[in-house]
């Protein structure tokens, strides 16, 4: 396939996700923006546009577009908000909420190295300004909280861990896959000076937190 041809996926594929979500034409517009193709390995590139998760390498995936879709929509960010990500894979979950919050806001952890290391030059290579850590996404970016949002792209044990509900700000936003007695649970938190409100949103199906 060559630029015009994926250009022309990546046409129908918002206009399928269209059909199928009620998501904001932001975030349609993010999904139309990020080629997509340039985050997958070559084997699956001709899949790229599916919507469907891909294998990216050391066990791990990226996410179906019309969940990256609904999560940033979840997310409830706009230009100029800070939010943080655990579990950046390959980069093309990040690159679509740099489409909606702009450049220097999106701050990404990735447990795997390697991982990490692919993603941070991928995403210099394409122009966004994603702030990439390599290591534990319970520790990183302690010190650039608090956050607008967060969000994890693997599924956490139970809960949302501590340590990431505390980098968002009162009355943002955490997007979240949690495994709860064997299955796993889209849920948004939303943190309050007085507790923390929990919206479910559906059952999901994610690669485990490590």
């Amino acid at each position: 396939m060559n630029d015009a041809d994926h250009a022309a996926a990546r046409r129908d594929l918002v206009n399928a996700l269209r059909d199928r979500l009620d998501a904001s034409e932001r975030t349609l517009s993010a999904i139309g923006a990020v080629p997509r193709h340039e985050f997958v390995p070559e084997s699956v590139r001709g899949s790229a546009y599916a919507d469907r998760p891909l294998p990216i390498g050391h066990g791990q995936t990226v996410s179906a577009p019309h969940m990256v879709a609904m999560m940033t929509d979840l997310l409830d960010v706009e230009r100029g908000d800070r939010v943080f990500e655990v579990g950046t894979g390959c980069g093309y979950h990040a690159a679509v909420v740099a489409e909606v919050v702009g450049p220097g806001n999106v701050f990404s952890a990735e447990r795997v190295p390697d991982l990490a290391a692919a993603a941070r030059d991928r995403l210099d290579r394409l122009g966004y300004e994603v702030t990439v850590s390599a290591g534990d996404g319970r520790e990183a970016f302690a010190d650039a909280a608090p956050f607008d949002a967060a969000y994890l792209t693997c599924a956490a044990p139970e809960a949302v861990p501590d340590a990431v509900v505390d980098r968002v700000q009162t009355d943002g936003r955490v997007v979240a896959p949690v495994s709860e007695r064997g299955r796993q649970r889209l849920v948004r938190l939303t943190p309050r000076e007085d507790g923390i409100d929990r919206e479910d949103h559906g059952g999901v199906r994610f690669v485990p937190m490590r």
